[in-house]
């Protein structure tokens, strides 16, 4: 029954967010020394403006945080926090909290990455079921090299080809950023197209290398189903070739097609680090290389958590909609 099939999948969906916490919670106290005493010092010795002991500033952060209690309580206090959304407060910028560091940076991720993910892997997945097709054309086969000479290009490094070229030499594209530095973001057509025209080099980089993955993956898939039993019967009762292609050969091609697909939607919270890096832009993956840089404890852990659960609920969603695209996929077990 499909009530059953739910159940299990959403029972596993809670075991993993369970161990992801309690991993999420153990492994940074496992490491050496005090991370708020480290901070703190780092903060000082760079001239951020405090002149107090550090040591005292130290307990006083720990209190805050709950980190002078047992690790039993620790673990309770981090848990009913996490449910109440409260990720903690950020070392290098108190009193700004890591939940507010978050949603800041959230939609500009999740519009670049997501939108540029999801392009890439409709362009690419039917670019590579025609590729696949016997009949098509032999012009767009001179297509497979090129897709296989981007697929192995990595993100950040077209991101750089694009800049030096676009950005700096045709100085048609802004070369970081994600909006004027002066600009003041207003919900109107000015700001849209501001913010769009600083997002073309990102997205394009994403797209260009993601198109290439998507399509050979595809291709490989339908390649191999070519010859099955349902694809010569649809053939035989005399269907359009554009039928068969969709419905008969991609569909059923289409299942490995969307595991990865949720897996790089559940990476979408985190950004494209590098490429995030390289434009500058605003979003989570910047955000946690910054908190990479200075050591931001609780930043890190909460970004982390974040992606953990992201992923984990798009696998998630995945599986509910298995057995609708798929009738083949049993709703119970035999």
């Amino acid at each position: 029954m499909y009530l059953n099939y739910i159940i299990r999948r959403f029972s596993m969906f809670l075991l993993v967010i369970v161990l992801a916490v309690t991993i999420n919670f153990i492994i940074p106290r496992l490491m050496p020394g005090d991370p708020v005493e480290a901070q703190l010092a780092t903060m000082v010795a760079t001239g951020a403006g405090y002149t107090m002991d550090i040591t005292a500033m130290a307990e006083a952060y720990r209190a805050k945080f709950g980190l002078d209690q047992p690790v039993w309580k620790q673990y309770l206090s981090y848990w009913w926090d996490l449910l109440h959304l409260d990720f903690g407060y950020s070392l290098a910028n108190y009193p700004d909290t890591v939940a507010h560091m978050v949603t800041s940076a959230l939609p500009w991720t999740l519009g670049l990455v997501g939108t540029s993910t999801l392009l890439a892997f409709a362009i690419g997945t039917l670019l590579g079921g025609l590729l696949a097709w016997p009949t098509v054309p032999r012009a767009l086969r001179a297509f497979i090299p090129l897709l296989m000479i981007a697929s192995s290009i990595p993100y950040f490094l077209l991101a750089i080809v694009l800049i030096f070229f676009l950005a700096i030499i045709l100085k048609i594209f802004p070369a970081a950023g994600s909006h004027q530095f002066s600009a003041i973001l207003r919900f109107d057509l000015a700001t849209i197209k501001d913010i769009l025209h600083h997002a073309v080099l990102p997205a394009t980089s994403i797209i260009v290398a993601g198109i290439g993955t998507w399509a050979l993956e595809m291709r490989g898939m339908l390649t191999g189903i070519l010859g099955e039993d349902y694809i010569t019967l649809a053939e035989a009762k005399g269907l359009k070739g554009d039928r068969i292609l969709l419905w008969y050969g991609m569909r059923n091609a289409l299942l490995p097609q969307l595991t990865a697909l949720a897996l790089r939607l559940g990476h979408v919270v985190s950004g494209v680090i590098l490429v995030e890096v390289v434009f500058a832009y605003p979003g989570i993956g910047y955000r946690l290389f910054q908190a990479v840089q200075i050591k931001d404890y609780f930043v890190i852990q909460g970004t982390v958590l974040l992606l953990i659960l992201s992923i984990a609920f798009a696998l998630l969603v995945m599986d509910l909609i298995y057995p609708l695209i798929d009738p083949r996929i049993a709703y119970q077990r035999r």
